[in-house]
């Protein structure tokens, strides 16, 4: 159905009662044989995590906020694309489609979507007003599972400015990081009409054979950065890239083993002091774990990385619109700024903030609205 119609979220307590049951018998596996997290997320966090999981989470919370945001839903290219739509009290706000990525989800925008659409309450200006769009990627949380392969990068890009001229925006832009930062690129070369320009968290770039003997501090920084990432941190990619339908089992069958997988990664890619709870709290990391283990989509989203790896390294197309780059502190990658305007050569705004990681709207949902205001104001 093409339609729009509302869709709110509801789980039954049957669901939350199974979850409880298959925490309890759980099987642990022994301590980790480091006294740090360099084997993984340690024995003894995630016992304390799945504890309050089990005893003292409540879901039920998350769910009223999201609900509290006009959850809606419409069928795009055969597939059912749940999102957002919170618009602003504010009627010449700006309509902003935003993107999350993998191992996040709409759960990352809760904090920050009623400061971009109501800014007057939250230190900003009604001509700073946005309409927000969000919705789960495809296999994602609360938007369909692809029955069948195709659903990459570019597709979802199309299906993104597709559901914003069906909801009747003639004039907006689009933000996003991770896979987000990945598909609004992809809108932005596609510059479709009424898109008047893009921000992203994460810049992309393509690299070329030169890149590995630069000289600049941030080109060797860059360079450190993901050869650390390659070397620390890159299986969770190759499994999914290579083999999502395997690990899926364990993501959906099992509460710890979802968790683990998560949980590891908001201690990673955080900007934290050892601990991801120095960043984020357990109620909001459990809130996007819970979205995940609801809908049973631990398997089908680390599809996209076996759809969509390469993506934007492999095109030769240029973002045709203005673009906004803001670059938060413990991001996984640095890109230089001249390597980012291989992607994106009419860079208008550049910035870099003071605290914040790869889950910067989550991390610091202040910081983040201050940068897409100050960005988009250079494009009203």
């Amino acid at each position: 159905m093409t339609a729009v119609r509302p869709s709110p979220v509801f789980f039954p307590d049957s669901d939350i009662q199974d979850l409880h049951s298959r925490i309890d018998q759980t099987r642990w596996q022994e301590r980790e044989t480091v006294e740090d997290w360099s084997q993984g997320a340690p024995l003894s966090a995630m016992r304390e995590l799945l504890e309050y999981w089990r005893s003292s989470y409540d879901w039920r919370e998350c769910e009223a906020r999201i609900n509290a945001l006009n959850p809606q839903v419409t069928g795009i290219d055969g597939l059912d694309v749940h999102f957002l739509h919170a618009r602003s009290p504010h009627e010449d706000a700006l309509p902003i489609i935003l993107t999350h990525g993998w191992p996040g989800s709409i759960v990352e925008f809760l904090d920050v979507i009623p400061m971009l659409t109501d800014p007057t309450a939250h230190g900003g200006r009604a001509a700073d007003a946005f309409h927000v769009i969000a919705p789960s990627l495809p296999g994602y949380g609360l938007s369909g599972k692809p029955a069948k392969h195709g659903w990459k990068a570019p597709r979802i890009a199309d299906a993104w400015i597709e559901l914003m001229s069906r909801l009747g925006y003639t004039r907006w832009v689009a933000q996003g990081g991770d896979w987000g930062s990945v598909v609004t690129a992809l809108i932005g070369m596609k510059a479709p009409a009424g898109l008047t320009g893009i921000h992203t968290n994460r810049p992309m770039y393509r690299p070329r054979p030169g890149d590995s003997k630069a000289s600049g501090e941030e080109h060797q920084r860059s360079l450190q950065l993901s050869k650390e990432y390659k070397d620390e941190d890159w299986g969770y990619m190759q499994i999914q890239k290579s083999r999502p339908q395997t690990i899926g089992y364990g993501l959906v069958d099992s509460p710890v083993a979802l968790a683990s997988w998560i949980y590891e990664k908001m201690w990673r890619w955080t900007d934290n002091q050892g601990r991801p709870e120095d960043a984020l709290s357990r109620d909001q990391m459990l809130d996007n774990i819970m979205l995940y283990w609801l809908t049973a989509t631990g398997g089908s989203s680390a599809r996209l990385y076996w759809e969509a790896s390469g993506t934007i390294a492999t095109s030769e197309d240029t973002v045709k619109v203005p673009a906004g780059i803001s670059r938060f502190p413990a991001e996984l990658s640095l890109t230089p700024r001249d390597w980012a305007e291989r992607v994106y050569p009419n860079i208008v705004y550049w910035n870099d903030v003071a605290k914040g990681g790869h889950f910067g709207a989550w991390e610091q949902p202040q910081i983040f609205a201050d940068e897409v205001r100050k960005c988009f104001a250079l494009m009203r």
